[in-house]
């Protein structure tokens, strides 16, 4: 027990040490290629919108969620996409979060013809790559909260995209603070996936065209 509890605590101590290193690769990375207003978005033809659940557990909406569909109406609305690839999580029976992110867009206005759906966006790794090796888009807007959309700029400078990203509002710390907490450890594991172990979508499969 006590062996096992030394190597806990020299675990936790390497986390801790790399957190800062991995942030700050990761932050840096996204500098210069992050927008808040809507009209200094440069165009691009493509959003990818990273999927979240539509709801949090007790049922109520998720706000992430919420916020991340109305940036990218805003952005189609305004001109600066013409399609909107939203991709999302439906592992399982009864959840599918790209389903639920094209009809809360289209409840905004945006037309049905104007989205395509990417069921295999499982990690933003996954969505990511796919955007580029599947959809055919290595020019993309990415749409998510910031701590998001730094995550997956990195992925995408790696994959050799040019990729920009659109800000959807943040959410409080306290109102998720599990969502940050995963954080954490999210950006540790981008750069295990991206350079130790070249980690591929789940599913590729053939290419899909947009417009």
């Amino acid at each position: 027990m006590r062996r096992w509890f030394l190597v806990a605590l020299l675990v936790q101590g390497a986390l801790v040490a790399i957190f800062p290193l991995a942030d700050s690769w990761i932050r840096k990375s996204a500098e210069g290629r992050l927008y808040w207003r809507i009209d200094e978005v440069p165009e691009r033809p493509v959003a990818l919108v990273l999927g979240t659940a539509a709801k949090v557990a007790d049922g109520r909406d998720n706000l992430f969620f919420k916020f991340r569909v109305r940036a990218a109406a805003e952005l189609y609305h305004a001109g600066k996409v013409r399609h909107v690839l939203v991709s999302g999580d439906n592992g399982h029976e009864g959840y599918d979060e790209a389903t639920d992110m094209r009809n809360a867009l289209t409840e905004l206005g945006v037309p049905e013809s104007a989205i395509v759906l990417d069921h295999a966006g499982f990690r933003t790794l996954d969505s990511v790559v796919r955007c580029k090796r599947v959809f055919g888009q290595p020019s993309v807007t990415i749409v998510s909260q910031r701590f998001h959309n730094e995550r997956a700029l990195y992925i995408a400078r790696h994959e050799g995209m040019d990729a920009v990203a659109y800000c959807a509002r943040d959410v409080a710390v306290s109102a998720s603070p599990a969502t940050y907490i995963r954080e954490y450890f999210a950006r540790i594991m981008a750069l295990v996936d991206v350079h130790l172990l070249h980690r591929t979508p789940r599913f590729l499969g053939e290419r899909v065209r947009i417009g």
